[in-house]
């Protein structure tokens, strides 16, 4: 039975991409995005090497969640094992953004966590953001190093390399980026004038829940 492609899902990799640059979160080629399927289990990714200003519809590469290529005459990105390995052991997500940015990637850089210590942190992403073992880029051991960080939070941060954000959708992986990258910020300039209070486990977990009830989160 063949596959049905949609283009949709390969413009919206486009988007995406072209809003992380406009948002100056990454630069060049540097971070892959990927989206989930959920009706056929085909993720669509961004290509190897190409600007995400640059790229095309054309040039989104689609494959199976083995990694057999179903579609795409360009190279996947270096990072489809770490997306493949977090789709198949994650079941709530469908879209993937590994990107770049300045803050996060200052705690990405010293092996540091993300603590939660504002509301719409803990209430999207989670108790915390940690940081994975160091593997060499395009690593199997990156890959197997970032399914057990992340757990079943929504971010996790690669050491000495960048930040990896997921989400039920685009929208809510994207969304996942600009809450991180913010509170990532935030955590790095109140650590300079003074100690940082971090929300109580139980806080916490009250605010999921009203967020659940309340947002659809």
């Amino acid at each position: 039975m063949e596959l049905k492609i949609s283009e949709k899902y390969k413009k919206l990799i486009v988007d995406t991409g072209r809003e992380l640059y406009k948002q100056n979160l990454t630069i060049g080629t540097w971070g892959n995005i990927s989206f989930l399927d959920s009706d056929t289990d085909l993720v669509y990714i961004k290509p190897s090497g190409i600007e995400y200003n640059e790229i095309e519809t054309k040039d989104i590469v689609v494959l199976d969640k083995k990694g057999k290529i179903v579609e795409g005459t360009k190279k996947p990105s270096i990072e489809t094992s770490m997306h493949l390995a977090i789709y198949n052991a994650r079941d709530d997500v469908g879209a993937i953004i590994h990107y770049h940015p300045i803050y996060s990637s200052v705690l990405a850089v010293t092996g540091l966590s993300l603590p939660g210590i504002s509301e719409d942190f803990v209430q999207l992403v989670g108790n915390k953001v940690v940081c994975a073992k160091y593997g060499l880029p395009g690593s199997k051991e990156l890959a197997k190093n970032a399914v057990i960080a992340l757990g079943e939070r929504k971010a996790v941060f690669l050491l000495n390399h960048g930040t990896l954000c997921v989400g039920r959708d685009m929208k809510e992986a994207m969304k996942v980026c600009s809450v991180v990258e913010k509170t990532a910020h935030i955590y790095i300039l109140s650590k300079s004038i003074g100690k940082c209070r971090i929300i109580p486990e139980e806080d916490i977990k009250a605010m999921q829940d009203f967020a659940k009830d309340n947002y659809g989160n």
